[in-house]
């Protein structure tokens, strides 16, 4: 009985070798299969044969390196690198490791992630010093990272600057209104000290006073001061046509010269 079970055992255990191998098998015609079309730009039929591959084999890694590598092909970042995560344990020790950081600098910095580019984009020239796309993108991914660095700075001091100003603006504020309360309590002072008291002059009817000093004349008097005034005026105009016959004559003897 021992023996027998010894046998089924062993059975079994060549059966799941074959169905693995088999599986395998499977599994490197489907991601072929979606290599090609990932090479003919068909990158959204190329993702549907590497999830059929990864359904065969969770554990494929050329499956679920190139799926990523489709998605970021059709703008979903974020989603390859959910699944360039995954690999993350194996990916450094194995042969595509160069590329694997590259591709996952290239999906940090599709998301504006530039620190993270910058890490991985590091650790693929780590591997491979010679790989001149992954220069060129560090020095990008660098350059984003120290322009995001230094807008923040600017922003983070424009809100200090902003919120020193409202401090001050509300320090007036409250000055302006102590200074307002200060002279309405002292209004009310004066009003409570004088109560009832009209101001000065108030409802009065303005009323002409008495010049004194003045001296007071005669009629007789003030007759002859009027008769000088006429003489004078009369004087006056006498010399005034006097004068104006002058210069008649003096222009009539200069037209006729």
């Amino acid at each position: 009985m021992g023996k027998f079970r010894n046998i089924l055992l062993l059975s079994l255990s060549m059966i799941l070798a074959a169905v693995s191998m088999y599986a395998q098998e499977s599994d490197k015609r489907d991601v072929r299969r979606g290599n090609r079309k990932f090479g003919d730009g068909d990158f959204r039929e190329s993702v549907v044969d590497y999830q059929k591959a990864l359904l065969r084999d969770s554990t494929s890694f050329a499956a679920s390196y190139n799926m990523a590598n489709a998605l970021y092909r059709l703008d979903n970042a974020a989603e390859g690198k959910k699944i360039l995560d995954t690999l993350a344990s194996v990916a450094p020790a194995s042969e595509y490791a160069s590329d694997y950081y590259y591709n996952l600098g290239n999906m940090a910095l599709a998301e504006k992630n530039y620190q993270e580019a910058v890490d991985a984009y590091k650790q693929s020239l780590l591997r491979n010093p010679g790989d001149v796309d992954a220069k060129e993108n560090y020095i990008y991914a660098k350059k984003k990272l120290e322009d995001q660095q230094n807008q923040q700075n600017q922003d983070q001091q424009d809100q200090n600057q902003n919120q020193d100003q409202q401090g001050q603006n509300d320090q007036d504020q409250n000055q302006d209104k102590d200074n307002q309360d200060k002279n309405k309590d002292g209004d009310n002072n004066q009003d409570q000290q004088n109560p009832g008291q009209q101001p000065q002059n108030q409802g009065q009817q303005p009323q002409q006073q008495p010049q004194q000093g003045q001296p007071k004349i005669s009629k007789q008097a003030a007759q002859q001061m009027i008769n000088a005034m006429l003489a004078k005026e009369k004087e006056t105009q006498d010399k005034v046509k006097k004068e104006k016959a002058a210069v008649m004559q003096s222009r009539q003897k200069e037209k006729n010269w």
